[in-house]
């Protein structure tokens, strides 16, 4: 149903005009808004940071993880440690580090591998598909698999359960905006698929409904000698994206939108030049998580709007509560220095409430809440 919102535009008090542009002197901007970034919104100025909090308690204080604790590897996706899910998708961390004796399938959704580390092939259903540092592989619904890893993988695996990957919606930019579609590698059947085609006996571990069946074949049933049609497999890496930018006014994290899920959407934050503009803001604005919950996995670099964060790991910021920048990183990118960002990271904006699995002793930082407190009050608590 279209969405007939209600016309409206405010201005009262001591405020800017445009957003994220020209603050009046000594404030703060907060955004509140509807449908994430894409709806209608309301940039308020405060005399206060809206995350100088003192104390927080209760179920939507902000998590964050470190993955990279969680080590073992698993020969199949489907014993892959989960991280969180709800009911549109579910989230894990893979580390595989031989090559699967077993293919494969996924009969709940579309599957999207962002390969964290390691470099390898695939082999599926449409032949064979290398794979580096950096890549997302988008896996349709049904297909079989399986990953022969040339260097210890690991990969965060995101299912758009009961759904499907789509591209977003460009706008006046243009559908070659961010990424041109041709930029999309597909498999092929050359000689080392046709190569892996052979009569032992193979398993398919099908997981539907998240219980798993096996099929057991007395043959490779990646046995296709071709195929034709407009589904596939397909594989992007980071590199290849160009980023939208403003030297005049910051951004929202929408503009860089790389897949859409029904009730989510997967964002990647690349390197690009800061805001040159000295009358804009040169990082994230204050905001409010009202109509999405964030989770961001941090892959490669210096994130230049957190504090204690590296690579490996993934935050959590539920609905209703208030954040942006990190104390340091707010002082640093107000007090100029870095023309350009340094960090390569995967963002999932989702509809629905995340539900964090029971995470192993050490892998969450348990002062993760504490690192916006500002820096008058992290000292008197020392």
């Amino acid at each position: 149903m279209a969405k007939n919102w209600i016309p409206l535009r405010q201005v009262e008090g001591t405020a800017s005009r445009q957003a994220h542009v020209r603050l009046p002197e000594g404030t703060f901007e907060r955004e509140i808004s509807k449908e994430g970034f894409f709806g209608p919104s309301a940039q308020f100025h405060h005399k206060h940071k809206p995350t100088d909090w003192v104390e927080f308690d209760g179920p939507i204080r902000p998590r964050a993880l470190d993955l990279n604790k969680m080590s073992t590897p698993k020969g199949n996706p489907w014993t892959a440690p989960l991280v969180m899910s709800n009911a549109h998708l579910q989230m894990r961390i893979w580390r595989l580090d031989k090559a699967m004796t077993e293919l494969a399938r996924n009969s709940d959704g579309d599957q999207l591998l962002f390969v964290h580390a390691g470099t390898g092939a695939l082999f599926c259903d449409y032949g064979r598909l290398d794979y580096n540092e950096g890549d997302y592989l988008v896996i349709p619904r049904g297909t079989m698999w399986r990953l022969e890893p040339a260097a210890l993988t690991v990969a965060l695996m995101i299912e758009a359960t009961n759904d499907h990957f789509t591209l977003p919606e460009k706008g006046l930019v243009g559908r070659h905006a961010i990424f041109d579609p041709a930029m999309l590698d597909t498999p092929h059947i050359d000689d080392a698929f046709r190569a892996q085609q052979d009569e032992r006996t193979w398993k398919v571990s099908v997981k539907r409904r998240n219980q798993i069946s096996t099929v057991t074949y007395p043959f490779n049933p990646l046995d296709a000698v071709g195929w034709h049609g407009d589904l596939s497999v397909v594989r992007i890496n980071w590199r290849d994206l160009r980023p939208l930018m403003s030297h005049r006014a910051h951004l929202p994290p929408s503009a860089h939108t790389t897949f859409v899920a029904g009730r989510f959407v997967v964002c990647t934050f690349v390197p690009r030049p800061l805001e040159s503009d000295p009358e804009a803001l040169r990082l994230p604005f204050f905001h409010n998580n009202d109509d999405f919950e964030e989770v961001i996995f941090y892959h490669k670099g210096s994130f230049f709007s957190r504090d204690n964060i590296h690579p490996g790991m993934m935050t959590v910021h539920p609905s209703g509560f208030t954040h942006g920048p990190h104390p340091k990183a707010f002082n640093a990118a107000t007090k100029g220095g870095k023309t350009e960002t340094d960090e390569v990271a995967v963002m999932i904006d989702t509809r629905d409430a995340i539900d964090v699995a029971d995470m192993p002793a050490g892998v969450e930082f348990e002062g993760y809440v504490k690192s916006w407190r500002p820096p008058e009050v992290k000292q008197a608590a020392e």
